[in-house]
């Protein structure tokens, strides 16, 4: 497969083919044409979507907690952070790599903040720390990607190193300034990020702006494709696809106002989702990251940039790993020292993995890092309504993790099959 085809991948470049005018296939063509794909191994988003829907019937049915209006709100609360950083993972996992570190740099970035908002020591404003916690994981970022780069040493064992490194600073920094080892955030910006929520009327433009965003994007790239003699989508299929999305969008937001309404976090999550997949599939930096994960020598040869593009790629693993503890910090009100630790390592990594971004590289969407938190986050909530033991909740987790990196190695192996790489 190539660059351009892959899924997520982005449109191809050229002159617009003036004398071009391909039919656009009938939706009856365009399904025939999407199974197809299904069985050579372009599976997309089916499986995630698949199993979402049994994890929603499975624990609607195990806890009848589950469907509630404040559990839903919850899980909007609890999903934002992990997506947040899975966007990261995703542009590492594009290129074939992988950072075992985000988690902890997450903590470096939220406890920097916080250190950083003390009232008079040194007592900073919200914004300046904010953004002196996200240059700092940034840093981290940088340095972790010229040691890969520069040094040729396997991105596993660099951000494991880094892992135990950060997870150290972290513990010194919090110890240090707090004898009980937590140390609470006293900005009520802040804390506002992950604690405050939109008016219903908010919450309804929301929506709209959402659907409409969502439906000129659809509609531009169909008629950029028909202008450059390409297939494009269907209308029918485009009008389903934007009633669809207009149907889920207003449900979420209904229910949301019935609670306490939409997370103001989840509006600054869909800002980097939408930001993040322009630059994915709009920008040369985006077209150059999935060339570098299909084939790192054939884009060498092609006159990219392989080394800076792998260091961009874990400077904007670092930034959103500081986005998503900033967010961490905020939902919790504080940090400590166990911040970035648990198995929140394992739930970014899945949230990526779960989401349809192969672990071999080159395939895969930003989009992934919504669902597959969405997902991730389902399970664990469920299973925390059930009250099941950790342990218990572990083993689940790596199943689900276990079966969504079969399932890319089979797509995988049906790709070069029928000799699609």
């Amino acid at each position: 497969m190539t660059e351009a085809t892959q899924p997520g991948a982005p449109e191809p470049e050229g002159p617009p083919t003036a004398f071009a005018s391909p039919e656009t296939p009938t939706l009856g063509e365009y399904a025939r044409r999407w199974w197809q794909g299904v069985r050579a191994g372009e599976l997309g988003s089916l499986p995630i979507i698949v199993g979402l829907i049994v994890i929603v019937i499975t624990f609607s049915i195990l806890d009848d907690k589950f469907l509630t209006e404040r559990n839903f709100t919850n899980l909007l609360l609890q999903m934002t952070s992990i997506a947040t950083m899975a966007i990261g993972i995703v542009f590492v996992l594009l290129i074939a790599e992988i950072d075992l570190s985000v988690a902890y740099v997450s903590a470096v970035g939220g406890v920097t903040m916080t250190l950083l908002l003390r009232p008079d020591d040194p007592g900073w404003p919200w914004w300046l720390a904010i953004l002196a916690a996200l240059a700092i994981t940034t840093a981290i970022g940088f340095l972790q990607g010229v040691v890969i780069t520069k040094a040729g040493v396997p991105s596993f064992v660099v951000t494991l190193a880094g892992f135990l490194i950060w997870s150290g600073v972290v513990l010194i920094l919090t110890t240090q300034y707090s004898t009980a080892g937590t140390i609470r955030i006293q900005d009520d910006t802040v804390i506002g990020i992950a604690n405050d929520f939109l008016s219903d009327l908010a919450g309804w433009i929301l929506a709209l702006v959402v659907v409409v965003g969502y439906a000129l994007a659809q509609i531009r790239t169909a008629i950029t494709r028909r202008t450059r003699g390409l297939d494009a989508k269907p209308t029918a299929l485009i009008a389903i696809q934007i009633a669809g999305l207009a149907v889920v969008t207003a449900a979420a937001v209904w229910y949301a106002n019935e609670d306490r309404g939409v997370p103001k976090i989840t509006v600054i999550l869909l800002v980097f989702l939408v930001f993040w997949s322009f630059v994915a599939t709009r920008l040369r930096f985006g077209r150059h990251v999935y060339a570098i994960g299909g084939s790192p020598e054939a884009a060498r040869r092609a006159g990219i940039s392989v080394d800076r593009v792998r260091i961009a790629v874990f400077m904007i693993s670092g930034f959103m790993a500081g986005v998503g503890g900033i967010m961490l910090a905020s939902r919790l009100r504080s940090v400590a020292t166990n911040t970035g630790g648990g198995n929140l390592l394992l739930l970014v990594i899945a949230a990526a993995v779960i989401g349809g971004t192969s672990l071999f590289g080159g395939v895969g969407r930003v989009v992934s890092a919504l669902l597959g938190a969405l997902v991730i986050t389902a399970i664990t909530n469920g299973m925390d309504l059930l009250g099941l033991a950790s342990g218990t909740k572990f083993v689940i987790t790596g199943l689900v993790l276990l079966a969504a990196v079969l399932v890319d190695a089979y797509a995988k192996r049906r790709r070069a099959a029928r000799g699609v790489v």
